[in-house]
């Protein structure tokens, strides 16, 4: 049974547990941490059930009794799958370390891969892969360009960006950190290419350099942008293009994390950390990326280009 399981091993726990789910899908938050912190009682060294009640405790707007749960989370959670740490440091009350939380957003999407199309693009109006295939084809024909040799798709999920690549380039490749969404990604028969990694580390390993690297919504859980642009550069071909999204905050702080456990850049320092990469911005737009509890997504779109 993986940590992350949704149940205790105990029937009565479990039953509360179910109860409270029935709260919350109600809207009542405030009960459903009642009767999960009984449940948790009967069950105190369930891991799931601590990032549940955290859960509830901050929809109800009571963070103090979501930190004490999440600090119950950390002490259970060592591998970080339940991103105990990252929900304390989105309230001030952790740091989130450096770079992506590996198992973090390994679990999430191995878990969200069956149902990651149907919930992002149906529900969640979901637009980056259609606006930065547009960008992208507008790059293309201001500079001449017909297609790519060798593509390279950043946490390409289940082939939202690379089936709108798939006409521009003779060789696509795709890497994700979720085995599930790789094997979902496999079936369909896209790339031609795929491996499960982590991207910074598979950037470090790879030898072949692409004349096209795309990320469509990835460095949102990569914290700082400058050393995953230390990390791709090398990777691109003089002339290669990068086009990828962020979420935006037009505040001063280069990067912050949100609650929603995703990075925000900030406008200007997005700018200057691609100059600083030696890069040439050749589109950057504002766009709405999605839609997240009923409120607009505010991103940005790119593409820029490494000199020859």
């Amino acid at each position: 049974m993986r940590k992350t399981s949704y149940t205790s091993g105990d029937v009565i726990a479990d039953r509360r547990a179910d109860y409270a789910k029935s709260y919350a899908a109600d809207g009542d938050f405030g009960a459903a941490g009642e009767v999960m912190a009984q449940a948790l009682e009967l069950a105190p060294n369930w891991a799931a059930g601590w990032d549940l009640l955290g859960g509830y405790h901050e929809r109800a707007g009571n963070i103090a009794h979501a930190l004490s749960a999440w600090r119950h989370l950390e002490a259970l959670d060592d591998d970080g799958e339940f991103g105990a740490r990252l929900k304390l440091a989105a309230h001030g009350a952790s740091s989130a370390g450096d770079g992506t939380a590996v198992s973090y957003v390994e679990a999430l999407f191995d878990q969200y891969a069956p149902k990651f199309e149907a919930a992002l693009v149906d529900r969640l109006g979901y637009q980056v892969p259609d606006l930065l295939d547009g960008l992208l084809a507008d790059a293309m024909a201001e500079l001449g360009l017909l297609r790519f040799a060798d593509a390279l798709d950043l946490g390409c999920g289940t082939g939202l960006m690379g089936v709108r690549l798939r006409g521009r380039t003779d060789l696509l490749e795709g890497i994700d950190l979720s085995a599930a969404m790789v094997a979902e990604t496999a079936r369909k028969g896209i790339y031609d290419r795929l491996e499960k990694a982590e991207l910074v580390e598979y950037l470090g390993r790879r030898t072949a350099q692409a004349d096209l690297v795309t990320a469509a919504d990835v460095f949102i859980y990569c914290g700082a942008l400058p050393p995953v642009l230390a990390a791709v550069v090398p990777v691109m071909t003089p002339g290669g293009l990068l086009a990828f999204s962020l979420e935006a905050h037009d505040g001063e702080e280069a990067v912050f994390l949100r609650p929603s456990l995703r990075y925000a850049h900030g406008v200007a320092a997005t700018r200057q950390a691609i100059e600083d990469a030696g890069l040439e911005i050749l589109r950057f737009e504002r766009a709405t990326l999605r839609q997240d509890g009923g409120a607009p997504i505010a991103g940005m779109l790119i593409v820029a280009r490494k000199p020859d």
